[in-house]
């Protein structure tokens, strides 16, 4: 690898580990926080950011603006958190986050990469505040709301075809969580990117075996998940979630196919203490004094 590829590396690992200890400490602060997710998608959105995502640079990161409304007829003065992102180019990439659940996780990555300020967080759910506990079309990193879960695959292939007749180079890349495969929309959506044939679409996955209600399959297996996507006609890479080198590798594979990368996560990545919380780690909320000092000494050690 050479030494470009080694920093690029090195700053994806500080991002990744960037995104753990912030979730931890918003999660101590607010006794509450989507805490598994930053454990298995940190090295997912910090390759993202830092080794793949082709955006326009930022003069300065961005304050989160107010909420204005919902859209309107008239005069357009509405903003999407696409702005976060920077310009929308032909050459450039766009980015559709799917599982809105995981917005803390993604303001975590848009601070450590220098998009949203550092003092982001301090305005999360609060009345009036665009940075939801779950992400929409406003909130900083997002451009679509997603539903109630599973819709981004949809809207993300409606933008790849637009972009595809416009005859622009930029990519388009969908988020998802692997609790969308039970949904109904996702293989739609998987069928008719590949009868358009949107090369220009790339997905990527957080396999974290994991959902609201438990185990994957304790609730509604999606294995062999990788034959169903293939059955599709979509080129599918499976990796380690948690291997950069591999996911930055996957990125750049070249398909004549819509191409969707699976990366199998562990969900308690990085805090180990989280794995006391089994079979359930959607939502970490402390039941005790006790509970949450030792999450502190675990925020603690991150910090060292």
């Amino acid at each position: 690898m050479s030494e470009n590829g080694l920093e690029v590396v090195s700053e994806i690992e500080k991002v990744a580990h960037g995104i753990r200890r912030r979730v931890l400490q918003h999660t101590i602060s607010n006794n509450g926080g989507y805490m598994s997710q930053a454990c298995s998608a940190a090295e997912l959105l910090s390759s993202l950011y830092v080794g793949i995502l082709k955006f326009s640079a930022l003069g300065q990161p961005i304050d989160p603006p107010a909420f204005i409304g919902v859209p309107a007829v008239g005069p357009h003065t509405y903003q999407t958190g696409a702005q976060f992102h920077g310009e929308k180019r032909a050459d450039l990439d766009r980015l559709i986050s799917s599982p809105a659940h995981y917005a803390l996780v993604i303001y975590a990555a848009l601070i450590e990469t220098g998009r949203l300020r550092e003092d982001g967080l301090e305005h999360f759910n609060r009345d009036g505040s665009t940075v939801e506990m779950i992400g929409a079309e406003h909130s900083p990193g997002f451009e679509t709301t997603t539903g109630s879960l599973a819709q981004a695959l949809s809207q993300a292939s409606g933008i790849a075809l637009a972009r595809k007749i416009r005859g622009e180079s930029g990519r388009t890349w969908v988020f998802m969580s692997d609790g969308e495969f039970q949904e109904g929309q996702t293989y739609e959506a998987l069928q008719a990117a590949r009868f358009h044939g949107l090369t220009n679409l790339r997905v990527i996955v957080d396999v974290n075996k994991a959902q609201c209600d438990g185990p994957m399959d304790t609730v509604m297996t999606i294995e062999p998940l990788a034959d169903r996507i293939k059955a599709f006609g979509w080129e599918v890479s499976v990796i380690d979630g948690h291997d950069i080198d591999g996911i930055l590798a996957a990125s750049e594979k070249t398909t004549d196919a819509p191409h969707m990368i699976l990366c199998y996560t562990d969900p308690v990545r990085g805090l180990p203490i989280l794995a006391n919380r089994a079979p359930v780690l959607h939502y970490l909320r402390f039941t005790s004094a006790d509970e949450r000092a030792q999450y502190e000494q675990a925020y603690q050690e991150m910090t060292k």
